[in-house]
C-alpha cells in the first residue's frame, strides 16, 4: 500500500461527492420532501451505485466502455433521459399550488423500495462516474497494484461515499431546513427542475475522452 496514493484518491472523490450534482440534488430534495427515512434510503441507493462503479473501474470497465462507443452512448442517453424525467417531476411539483395536495401525491407514490431504486438509478445511469473513478485510479494506483490493494481502495471509497451521502440526508432532513423548504417549496422545486435539466444536458454532452 506504500505506492498507493490513497489521500489523492479519497480527496478527489470527496470533492466530487460533496459538489452539487444529480446525486446531492436528489438527496436534498428527497430528504426535505419525504423525510429523513427516505433521504437515508435514497443515499443508500446512491452509495450502492457508487460502489458498483468503483468496483467496475478497478476491474477496468472504464477502458472497456471507452473502447466500445455504443456501450458508453447507451448509458449516456439513458442517464440523460432519467435526469430529464426528474427535471419534469420537479417542474410539475413547482407548478402545484397546494402543498397538501403535493404531499398526498408524494405519499401515495413513494415507497422505500422505489426510493432506494431511484438513488441506485441516478448513479448507475451517470457515465461520468466511471470515467472519473477510472481517471483517479490511474493517478493514484500503481500498475503493479494487487487485488488486495484494489479491494482496499474500493472499500475506502465506499465507506467515504456512504458517510457523505448519508450526512447530506441527515442535514437536509433537519427541522430548520424542512421548514424553509415548506415555505419556499415552489421556488426550490423550480430550481431543482433547472438543475436536473442542466445535469441532463451535461451528461448528454459527455464524451468518453472527458
Amino acid at each position: 500500500m506504500t505506492d498507493i496514493n490513497l489521500p489523492l484518491i479519497l480527496g478527489a472523490a470527496l470533492i466530487a461527492m460533496a459538489s452539487p450534482g444529480p446525486a446531492t440534488l436528489a438527496i436534498a430534495g428527497t430528504s426535505m420532501k419525504a423525510g429523513r427515512k427516505h433521504g437515508l434510503v435514497l443515499a443508500s441507493g446512491i452509495t450502492t451505485g457508487s460502489l458498483f462503479w468503483s468496483t467496475a473501474a478497478a476491474l477496468g470497465m472504464g477502458t472497456v466502455m471507452m473502447a466500445n462507443a455504443w456501450l458508453f452512448a447507451t448509458l449516456k442517453y439513458v442517464g440523460a433521459a432519467y435526469l430529464f424525467y426528474l427535471a419534469i417531476k420537479s417542474a410539475r411539483s413547482a407548478l402545484t399550488p397546494s402543498l397538501e395536495d403535493h404531499d398526498i401525491l408524494e405519499g401515495a407514490q413513494l415507497s422505500l423500495k422505489r426510493t432506494y431504486l431511484k438513488g441506485l438509478a441516478i448513479h448507475l445511469t451517470n457515465p461520468k462516474a466511471i470515467l472519473f473513478l477510472g481517471s483517479i485510479y490511474a493517478l493514484g494506483l500503481p500498475k503493479e497494484a494487487t487485488a488486495m490493494d484494489l479491494m482496499t481502495v474500493v472499500l475506502a471509497l465506499g465507506c467515504q461515499s456512504a458517510f457523505v451521502c448519508h450526512l447530506y440526508a441527515l442535514l437536509f432532513a433537519s427541522k430548520p431546513i424542512v421548514a424553509g423548504y415548506r415555505k419556499s417549496r415552489r421556488a426550490l422545486e423550480g430550481i431543482f427542475a433547472m438543475l436536473f435539466g442542466a445535469a441532463s444536458i451535461k451528461v448528454l454532452t459527455t464524451t468518453a475522452s472527458q
